[in-house]
């Protein structure tokens, strides 16, 4: 193992300028000090004194094409000759076109017709659904969501996501979310199958709506003081926890019956991250709203949105001017999201993820058997979790897990010669899971190259 990193100079003149400048309330810095990156391609970043990383995160999912994808930067390269700029009350061929795109998927997959509503990222994606959800509810604002759950960090959506620490300061601004237990099998009772928690979860949930004085129902009427049960199929900052295939069916089933939306967060898991387009579509369910961002830019330039059934968007009920962004719909990032669907539509992502997926998920469970630290592992597609415990193989060990990302930051692991580093992301509810993202791009070799900087860390961790 290597000493304690020193940044060099240069890079010292520019962290003393952070440290003075910049808001810390948009930076997290998780390793001393901070690397400073100089180019990206593929599934690699370089920092300033050219150390190459291999990147198993991908930007939290936003680069599911890799870093530096030439068809995905030509389309951003070509717009910008073309029509690079316009006001968004103006329209443009672009919007038009990739709003078609995803409302004819979706009535293919979930027999609904929809439209598309743009804005400039995840969470602004989200608090436009919230408005949708609201408007279409009477003014509804109190939502179901998960324990676990992350939905983003501006006021509405912070207000809907598990973590008290994104609010605590801040207070409610109008929503405000119960948070249901998700089917976490690994960290469930025992004695259950993931199949049988899942069901036990469902029936947990549908015990509120038993009797008035359960406190979320009232039968006489028929109606519910809730709006929308906001999820995400697969949790992200959660850490990656994989529901059983049976759960979403049997909750939408439970949310119909009280008239109760469901609310499908993609912003992590979508453009084919599990496989899918979108990682509901595992489920056999209908959605209400789909929220997207991220990867349907490739990273390239801050566009999200979102889906809804036309009961609940089209013009009458929700008419221009319900909610508006100078940069919505922008012609740079719809041009790179209509080159994403072609490119994907062209190619069977869902097949080629599945593959690289198991590939992946075989070596996780490789290292599982020699590493008793492992707790668990499970895998949809190139979204992955390893879960780091103590000796026991189930109390959760946050600091191992720092140490091995720590580790993997200083760029010091030698494979075949190449001298690498390695890039983790950190997630989980206890913060002690891996989260893996790797490229959708990644190939099989890189994926070896990842299990066997993985073993280092995990060698290191063992032997520290």
């Amino acid at each position: 193992m290597s000493d304690i990193r020193i940044a060099t100079a240069e890079d010292q003149i520019l962290l003393d300028k952070e440290a003075k400048y910049c808001s810390y309330g948009d930076t997290v810095h998780y390793i001393e000090p901070p690397r400073i990156f100089s180019r990206c391609e593929g599934s690699y970043v370089w920092d300033t004194e050219d150390q190459a990383y291999l990147d198993l995160q991908m930007w939290y999912s936003a680069v599911n094409f890799g870093y530096a994808n030439p068809r995905l930067n030509n389309a951003l390269k070509q717009q910008i000759d073309t029509l690079p700029q316009i006001a968004s009350q103006y329209l443009h061929k672009g919007k038009i076109e990739l709003s078609e795109m995803i409302a004819v998927d979706a009535k293919k997959k979930f027999g609904l017709d929809g439209r598309v509503h743009f804005n400039v990222g995840g969470s602004q994606s989200i608090e436009d659904s919230l408005k949708v959800v609201r408007n279409a509810t009477n003014g509804k604002s109190l939502m179901f969501a998960f324990e676990g759950g992350y939905h983003g960090r501006t006021l509405g959506a912070s207000s809907i996501t598990s973590s008290y620490r994104y609010r605590r300061r801040y207070g409610h601004f109008g929503e405000r979310a119960q948070f249901i237990p998700f089917p976490y099998h690994f960290r469930g009772p025992k004695g259950m199958t993931k199949e049988e928690y899942g069901s036990h979860c469902v029936q947990q949930f549908a015990r509120l709506f038993e009797t008035e004085y359960n406190g979320v129902w009232d039968p006489k009427v028929g109606s519910s003081e809730y709006a929308a049960f906001y999820v995400e199929p697969i949790q992200g900052t959660g850490g990656y926890v994989i529901p059983p295939m049976n759960f979403y069916r049997e909750l939408k089933h439970v949310l119909d019956q009280h008239g109760i939306l469901m609310v499908s967060d993609e912003i992590q898991m979508g453009f084919y991250r599990t496989g899918k387009l979108w990682s509901i579509e595992h489920f056999d369910v209908q959605p209400d709203v789909i929220v997207f961002g991220k990867a349907l830019t490739n990273g390239l330039n801050p566009l999200g949105g979102i889906w809804a059934r036309e009961e609940l968007i089209n013009p009458k009920i929700f008419p221009p001017g319900s909610t508006h962004s100078t940069f919505a719909s922008n012609p740079l990032g719809t041009a790179v999201g209509l080159e994403m669907f072609k490119m994907t539509n062209e190619v069977d992502y869902g097949a080629m993820v599945m593959a690289k997926g198991k590939f992946f998920l075989e070596g996780l469970q490789d290292l599982q058997k020699r590493f008793p630290i492992i707790g668990d592992v499970d895998g949809l597609g190139l979204a992955l979790r390893c879960e780091i415990c103590g000796p026991d193989g189930f109390t959760p060990d946050k600091a191992t897990l720092d140490y091995m990302v720590e580790e993997g930051m200083k760029g010091d692991m030698v494979v075949d010669g190449q001298k690498l580093g390695l890039i983790l992301d950190v997630g989980g509810y206890y913060k002690n899971v891996i989260t893996l993202a790797p490229s959708l791009e990644i190939s099989y070799p890189e994926i070896e190259l990842g299990l066997k900087l993985l073993e280092q860390l995990l060698v290191r961790a063992t032997n520290r």
